[in-house]
């Protein structure tokens, strides 16, 4: 049975990887003090990726998920590779288990590739209950500091928990998204439309994070939309320090903003913070390079029903068509589904990313970088082809 669970941005997410019959789901088991996965001796029992969401103390939210043997084997299990694969691109941190059968070339070459990819890893060599390594096993532990554990046991486990721990801090110690920008007591306006593509009931978890982080800075946050935005403005004794808008709102917010106070949009802040700000503020160049026939990828981390006015869908593409007087050949992805192979486009358009881990945000700016494909992003679009790419930068530079 496929356990599928989804993750927000703000979960990290750790991978255990490694042949079958390493012990990965054992070690999944014991790390959570939960029968999550089933423990057989016979190979390939994990098949289909199994997710688990933890409270990792004191790294917080987890999620971690066990996969297929990478040693599998036939047409099916080349299927479960590719599926192991695809977590570990999107991985934060991956856990490399290495089983009864200790090193060989092969698992070492794969530990290294890890290594030479930067992606934050731990060789983890279980059955530390079971047998001493030799010489090359402590070498290679040694040189890539692996941990020694018994998932059977518990030998090794809170070593293993403090050191993930430790490495998922290090990530985290990314730029915030806004609170560089602002100083206690700012007022700080958020535009933040209300249509067709609005969730029922509750605000997308960009516009949260930002009211969150403003307040968590002592400054002072107004939730407005397009229409009352210039009424919020007057009714202001003073003038705000910034004003943050929907990208789709863009260009009726800065008609409407003086031109001394800074205006910027989520998409902007989330770009700086989470993805390569240089990247993607550099991908927009391709747009003028775009030809009839040109392909485009426009790409949207989450799952969600299309709206006649869907920003991705629809918006960007007419934004496109009508900036670059060229009919492009567009293509959409979503959630995980984003392509290996980028070769055949000449631009890739990706939204923000809010529920897309840090993990998965770094590949796809890697594939890009490697397969010489321009990326940039939905707010940076809709900025240049409405002709306020300049003033809502500049905040940010």
């Amino acid at each position: 049975m496929t356990n599928t669970l989804p993750h927000s941005g703000q979960r990290s997410v750790i991978a255990i990887i490694g042949n079958r019959n390493a012990g990965k789901s054992t070690l999944l088991n014991k790390i959570t003090e939960q029968d999550v996965s089933i423990v057989s001796d016979t190979p390939g029992t994990t098949t289909d990726a199994i997710a688990k969401a933890y409270e990792l103390i004191p790294a917080g939210p987890v999620t971690f998920y066990d996969t297929a043997g990478l040693d599998d084997e036939g047409e099916l299990g080349n299927k479960r590779i590719k599926a192991a694969e695809k977590i570990i691109k999107k991985a934060d941190l991956i856990l490399y288990v290495v089983g009864k059968d200790g090193l060989d070339g092969t698992v070492e070459e794969e530990i290294r590739k890890i290594h030479l990819q930067g992606k934050p890893y731990i060789p983890v060599f279980n059955f530390a209950d079971s047998y001493e390594p030799d010489k090359y096993t402590k070498a290679v532990m040694q040189l890539y500091q692996g941990i020694r554990v018994s998932a059977l046991t518990g030998e090794g486990i809170a070593e293993l928990k403090q050191r993930m721990c430790e490495k998922i801090k290090e990530m985290n110690q990314s730029p915030k998204i806004i609170s560089d920008l602002i100083d206690p007591q700012d007022i700080i306006v958020l535009v933040t439309p209300i249509d067709n593509a609005a969730p029922k009931g509750r605000m997308i978890m960009p516009q949260v994070q930002v009211i969150r982080e403003i307040l968590d800075n002592n400054a002072i946050v107004i939730v407005t939309q397009p229409d009352e935005l210039q009424k919020s403005l007057s009714a202001l004794k003073k003038s705000p320090r910034l004003v943050i808008t929907d990208s789709q709102a863009v260009k009726k917010v800065t008609e409407i903003v003086p031109e001394d106070v800074e205006v910027t949009t989520f998409s902007m802040l989330f770009a700086r913070a989470k993805w390569d700000f240089k990247q993607l503020s550099e991908g927009f160049n391709a747009i003028s390079q775009l030809k009839n026939g040109s392909k485009v990828l426009i790409a949207e981390g989450c799952s969600h029903h299309v709206t006649c006015d869907d920003i991705g869908r629809v918006k960007i593409p007419q934004f496109l068509k009508n900036y670059t007087k060229k009919d492009l050949d567009i293509d959409f992805v979503t959630g995980t589904d984003f392509p290996e192979d980028l070769s055949n486009y000449d631009l890739v358009i990706h939204c923000g990313g809010c529920m897309l881990n840090i993990g998965e945000i770094k590949n796809r700016l890697r594939q890009c970088a490697e397969q010489n494909v321009a990326i940039t992003n939905y707010g940076i679009v809709i900025s240049l082809t409405q002709g306020v790419l300049d003033r809502v930068i500049m905040p940010l530079i």
